[in-house]
Formats: C-alpha cells, structure tokens, sequence
C-alpha cells in the first residue's frame, strides 16, 4: 500500500522545522560561548600586562580552587532562570547548610562523608520549600527566594551561634586533594556542569524545562504539568547550594554564618553573562562556567592592581546592569528573528 503523501510532508516539515531551530540554538550557544573565551583572553592579557604577577601558574590555580561554590551555584541558577524564576536565597542556603556540616562534624562527631549528605540534603530542603511555595500559592519566586534569603540567612546564625567556628583537617582534606594543583571540588564542579549541560540539551527533562519557561501556558495545553517541573528545579537549585556548602568549608577549613553573602548577585551576572536569558526559555550551563569564569577573573585582576572593595563592588554591579541590558537585545533579536 502507497503513503498518502499529504500525511507525511507535514511531518516532514515539522521535523525538518525543528531540526534548523535546534542547528540554529547550537550555533548560537557555540558562538557566545567563543565570545566568552575571547573575553577571558582579552581580561587575562589585560590584567597579564598591568599587573607584575597576574599571568602565572600560581595565579590560574588559585582562581579554578576558588571558583567551586560560586560554579555549582550558577549550575542551579541557571535551570531556575530557565523556567523563567529566580532564587535570591541561594547564599543563605549555602551558609546554612555549611552551619550543618559543622554542627554534625564538631558536636555530633559525624564521618565527614555523613556531614556532606546532611548539608546537600538541607540545602534541598530548602529547595523544596521553595518551589512549594512557589507553585502551590502561585507566588513570584522572587518574593518567595527573598523571604528565604532572611529566613536562612537566621538559621544559618542559631546553627553556628553568629561564631565562625573551625571544623578540622578532615573537611580540609577535601580541598588539599589536588592533581596538577586543582583541587577536588574543581573537578567534582566540571563534571556537575557536564552533568547539567547532558540534562538541559539531551534529555526530556531539559527540553520541558525549555517550554516552560519559553511559555508556561502553552507547555499546560501541550501535557507539560509546571508544578512538579518547577519544584524539582528549585530543589536541584537548593541541593548544588548545599554542595557549594561543601565546597566553600573545605577551602577555609571552617564554617561561617555570613558565607555566601552577595553569592547571589554573582550568580545571577555569570548566568546572565553566560547568555542564560533573565526571561526565562534559553541557556547554557557551560557558559555559564565561563560566566562566573569572566567574574572570578575580573575580581582577581582588581585585587592585584589594588583596588579596594568598593571599587570591585562598583565594577561587578556594572557588570550586572551590562549583562541585562545585553539580554535584553538578545531577546529582542530573537523575538525578531522568530517573527
């Protein structure tokens, strides 16, 4: 029996639609991705000429060890802008979690390894409250994420009695396991980020995470349920916080009740930077890694040409207006470009 072949060519034409839009968003995320590293070279020459000490092994070292808690940050932040939401706690999350760690490892006597699965599993938690809230009162994550902000933000202080409390060389073994002087958590935020990159351009979930925030009314009538999509999203947010928790305490050795205080803003200027769009529906969690990259960068370089806090505070503030105002045409464009 013959094919109609009036039924096949709108399939045809459909697949073929999606394949140019999926080769188009591709060659879009690889060029701004090229753009990132041509920022970094141009930083780093910059920074390399100015400065007597910038452009050394030392120097590249000690930013990929430091940039662990703000990577796994931005891996969350980057699924929850999107779905076109936001979390504002995740700084709070982090020093609340890291509280934990140290009240299970000092005065419980926890195994380290216990320690961390309780601080990712409270970072979670604070995830689900979250996007409970979120979805169940159909509530702005903004409002939500800055009412858990403060709320963790206390916890964080009647964990640790407002004491930076030191936690011992079994958190600090984590961070003094290098190879070729990168530290462990280094290499346990690549592979999150490969991770991440997997599930938001290979898998199911990715792609609804896409509708979603692309246009939540049209993913409900297509079958996409949001709910439960958001939720696990801002609980994958809060678990990488309670990791970054980890991460952060292993490099100082000590838990902190102000850790992780301006993490947000970071996060949100290296995601944003990284071409995640602030409007929900597009992002890459790789350049987002070249994201806070640029930022880490940028900071390392002020602090060696010695500038004071203010000033890099003025600098990173201005990097976030830039990088909004940059998503802003770049939506724009491709609002064009789709019409």
């Amino acid at each position: 029996m013959e094919k109609n072949p009036t039924n096949s060519t709108p399939s045809v034409a459909a697949t073929t639609r999606k394949l140019v839009r999926r080769k188009s968003q591709t060659r879009e995320i690889v060029e701004n991705c090229l753009g990132l590293v041509g920022v970094l070279i141009l930083l780093t020459a910059v920074f390399g000429f100015s400065t007597a000490h910038f452009f050394s092994v030392t120097t590249f070292t000690s930013i990929a060890n430091e940039i662990p808690a703000s990577v796994l940050i931005a891996v969350g932040m980057t699924f929850v802008l999107i779905i076109a939401g936001i979390d504002l706690s995740v700084g709070s999350v982090l020093a609340v979690s890291g509280g934990v760690l140290g009240v299970a490892m000092v005065q419980w006597h926890w195994p380290v390894w216990f320690a961390m699965i309780a601080s990712v599993l409270v970072g979670a938690f604070c995830g689900l409250i979250n996007g409970a809230l979120t979805v169940r009162f159909q509530l702005p994550s903004f409002i939500v994420t800055l009412g858990l902000l403060e709320a963790a933000r206390g916890a964080a202080y009647l964990v640790t009695n407002s004491q930076t409390q030191y936690i011992g060389a079994d958190i600090e073994q984590i961070n003094d396991f290098t190879i070729l002087g990168l530290s462990f958590p280094f290499f346990v935020a690549l592979i999150v980020v490969v991770v991440g990159q997997l599930v938001l351009t290979g898998s199911v979930f990715g792609r609804y995470l896409i509708a979603v925030g692309t246009n939540e009314e049209a993913a409900r009538l297509s079958g996409i349920d949001p709910g439960p999509i958001k939720v696990v999203v801002f609980v994958i947010s809060g678990a990488l916080s309670g990791l970054a928790a980890v991460a952060y305490c292993a490099r100082l050795a000590s838990v902190d009740p102000n850790a992780g205080s301006g993490f947000e803003l970071e996060a949100i200027a290296a995601v944003v930077i990284g071409d995640t769009s602030l409007m929900g529906g597009r992002g890459s969690v790789v350049n987002s890694l070249f994201g806070v990259l640029v930022i880490s960068v940028l900071e390392t370089g002020l602090a060696q040409l010695g500038a004071q806090e203010p000033v890099k505070r003025l600098v990173t503030g201005g990097v976030i207006v830039a990088a909004v105002i940059v998503d802003f045409y770049r939506t724009r464009r491709a609002a064009r470009r789709a019409a």
